[in-house]
């Protein structure tokens, strides 16, 4: 695994805690957050009638991909199981979803609706600066993870984080320069077999985008045995397939997707 850069160790602290090589996929604990969610500012009984109160803000969003022709309720695979144990932890205040990486539009769609607050039909510049959107995906979803961004940096709605699994770049895609809407992005990959993932993302502007690093995974030296996928993808696509069910992974994606989300509206989870 690649090691992190000194001046982005503070970055990685919290979520090297989550590192595990055990068989199986488990709930992690939650760790320190970006900050509890801005609550809903309501009219004081001291103003006048003229004061409306304002809206409530959006939820955090995690969107998620899942790589190849999976559905996206498959739960043998490592980012639904992720998923699931997101709503788990946080029923309120945090909106999850995983789609299938052909279904980009429709997680874009409903970005759109859910950051529409007021219920305008339009996102107004207040609820755009208000985005706190999250965004990970494995083989064709990374490569779908990176696009969706792009497309919300088209309409100026910024993005916290991106992570990327085993990237496969789909073809008229860019999977490996970062839009600089987004403010932190990593990259996990394993380089083996005839199916692996890109080695290194970069920023399209250092100055907006911190690059978390790109970690190397190697799975010839101990193979996993990744039970439940189907026989397929552990004889033709091994590596690529282990870096999906490999839990050290997966804990690591889910500490840092933990690091952004709020505190307070995390459930109290074994």
């Amino acid at each position: 695994m690649g090691t992190i850069p000194a001046a982005r160790m503070a970055s990685w602290v919290a979520v090297s805690l989550f590192a595990t090589h055990a068989p199986g996929v488990r709930a992690v604990p939650a760790v320190a957050g970006a900050g509890a969610e801005a609550q809903a500012m309501l009219g004081s009984p001291h103003e006048t009638d003229f004061a409306a109160p304002r809206a409530a803000s959006a939820p955090v969003i995690v969107i998620g991909f899942v790589g190849g022709f999976v559905n996206h309720e498959n739960a043998v695979h490592s980012p639904v199981q992720l998923a699931a144990r997101l709503r788990g932890a946080y029923p309120s205040g945090v909106y999850v979803q995983v789609f299938e990486n052909h279904r980009r539009q429709e997680a874009y769609r409903k970005i759109l609706e859910i950051l529409d607050v007021a219920r305008a039909g339009k996102i107004s510049d207040q609820e755009k600066r208000e985005a706190r959107i999250i965004i990970y995906g494995i083989s064709w979803g990374g490569s779908e993870t990176v696009t969706l961004a792009r497309e919300l940096q088209e309409e100026k709605i910024p993005v916290l984080l991106t992570i990327q699994v085993d990237s496969v770049e789909k073809l008229g895609q860019n999977d490996g320069t970062i839009p600089s809407n987004v403010a932190e992005a990593a990259n996990f990959y394993q380089a083996n077999g005839m199916l692996h993932g890109r080695p290194e993302i970069r920023a399209e502007d250092r100055a907006s985008t911190q690059i978390l690093g790109n970690f190397r995974y190697d799975y010839k030296a101990q193979s996993l045995p990744c039970q439940g996928y189907p026989w397929y993808d552990r004889m033709l696509t091994k590596y690529h397939t282990e870096i999906e069910c490999d839990p050290a992974v997966w804990n690591r994606v889910e500490g840092l997707i933990r690091g952004k989300l709020p505190v307070g509206d995390a459930a109290n989870v074994r």
